[in-house]
């Protein structure tokens, strides 16, 4: 048999050649494209990580008790070096210990041994010195007082008894000094109630147990209730207020600490929601027509108030955006010139100015308008590719240069109001104190526990800013006469 010839496929003309390879380069440009945007997004998100790995208390709001302790010393604060060496300066008031005109008791020491004549020295009569030296000591002890009635009969025939002091109500009971004292341990130094337990077994030989700290404590919440409820009224009044929360651990379930401060009053309120409502149920906000200091918390935007932005959140975003852009500009230039007006703003009210110069306030706008125009020229808004319907992710850039434009006037109102501070410190000095309290206990069992937290310390915190010696207000809140702080 024959051979039959191999079938090939007819030749190509040169055209139909060149439509070919036309093809193929569309194909390869088009996978060229997909694979440069996929590895655009991949590099973003690697940015994204990196710079998630990278926050820390510094460039971020996260709290210091978080920072590894391996990792490296953060950078140097934003305050500028004046020069001063550490401690004390010059002129600083101090404190020292002073001489006590009227001690508790004189011991007058005698003449001992004997002279190199033989000469017995407590013999001689000796005559005091105007040398002296006084020592301060601390002396704790249990004075138990008992109280006994009598009886009389009246030549009328009537027979009477005396009676107990109202606030001796039990047979056996503490009084108003121990019952301040335990409250003052676990509420304003924030001893666990085993803790302060046993250092009052310890050091005064007072035996409480922990279920009777936790009555004392609620005992004291009651006698409080009226005054802290007229410190949220007049709060409510103020020209300029602060609001901040933090979580904490009820029952093991997580539930919000909230606060609402001003310079001499504060108020902690607890609820299961951090939200609006939340803000609600507390009530006090709806109310509140002054100027309300705060982070950027979208529940806090919804109320009718002037609304200032807190500006240390600000510096620690940006921050964050110098480390990750190191070869950009704008973010340290947005630093030195928010530092550069909140030093503007000190040095205004130090010299009694009711407002900075008008073409310092113009100058502070422009400059903060352009920066930020750069940044919004170097971080343009992420476009949706074609075809894909959900809504595209923007870069944490993105997103604090369009709030940073869209709330300027928030932002920069402490330039506008020397009456508005920089940051919201205020709130976060007057929280800081509770999330150490739950550091240290690890949370509260009991919704009633952490109420009568927030009842207590909203009343100490008060009377600590205005100065009040809070121990001995506690005794007179045992004693059924909490004094009420100034409310103006």
């Amino acid at each position: 048999m024959s051979k039959q010839p191999a079938s090939t496929s007819p030749p190509q003309s040169p055209d139909d050649e060149l439509v070919r390879l036309r093809r193929e380069n569309a194909e390869l440009r088009a996978l060229v494209i997909d694979q440069a945007a996929l590895i655009e997004q991949l590099r973003q998100r690697l940015q994204e990580l990196e710079a998630r790995l990278a926050k820390d208390s510094h460039n971020s709001s996260k709290p210091p008790s978080s920072d590894p302790p391996f990792k490296k010393p953060a950078p140097q604060s934003l305050r500028k070096n004046r020069g001063r060496k550490p401690g004390g300066q010059p002129r600083h008031p101090g404190a020292t210990l002073d001489w006590v005109d009227h001690p508790d008791q004189r011991v007058t020491l005698p003449l001992s041994g004997a002279c190199a004549c033989g000469q017995d020295l407590t013999a001689l009569a000796a005559a005091p010195l105007p040398e002296r030296r006084q020592v301060t000591e601390l002396v704790i002890r249990r004075e138990v007082t008992e109280y006994r009635t009598v009886t009389g009969t009246c030549p009328c025939g009537r027979v009477h008894r005396s009676a107990f002091p109202d606030a001796v109500r039990a047979p056996v009971q503490y009084g108003a000094g121990v019952s301040a004292f335990a409250v003052f341990l676990t509420q304003f130094h924030h001893l666990p109630y085993q803790r302060t337990a046993d250092l009052l077994a310890s050091v005064a030989g007072i035996a409480l147990s922990p279920g009777t700290l936790y009555t004392l404590v609620q005992e004291a919440a009651a006698r409080l209730a009226a005054p802290v409820a007229a410190i949220g009224e007049a709060l409510i009044k103020q020209t300029v207020a602060h609001a901040d929360e933090t979580g904490v651990r009820i029952a093991g379930k997580l539930h919000w600490l909230h606060v609402l401060s001003a310079t001499c009053l504060t108020f902690f309120a607890v609820h299961a929601q951090r939200g609006r409502q939340a803000l609600a149920a507390i009530g006090l906000l709806a109310h509140f027509r002054g100027i309300l200091v705060h982070d950027h918390w979208s529940a806090y935007a919804g109320y009718d108030c002037t609304h200032a932005y807190c500006n240390a959140h600000h510096l620690r975003e940006l921050i964050a955006m110098a480390e990750t852009y190191p070869r950009r500009r704008w973010p340290q230039a947005l630093i030195d010139l928010l530092c550069e007006a909140n030093a503007a703003t000190k040095l205004a009210r130090a010299a009694g100015f009711a407002a900075l110069p008008r073409l310092m306030i113009e100058d502070f706008f422009t400059r903060y308008d352009d920066l930020l125009t750069t940044a919004a020229s170097q971080h343009p808004r992420a476009v949706r590719p074609p075809g894909q319907r959900r809504r595209v992710k923007q870069t944490p850039a993105y997103n604090l240069i369009t709030r940073l434009q869209a709330h300027r006037d928030e932002v920069l109102r402490f330039i506008t109001d020397l009456q508005v501070p920089f940051d919201n410190n205020l709130a976060e000095r007057d929280i800081r104190m509770p999330k150490l309290k739950h550091k240290v206990s690890g949370g509260f069992r009991a919704v009633a526990g952490a109420q009568a937290f927030a009842t207590i310390r909203s009343y100490v915190s008060t009377l600590q800013k205005q100065s009040i010696d809070v121990y001995y207000a506690l005794v007179l809140t045992f004693q059924g006469q909490p004094p009420m702080p100034r409310l103006d």
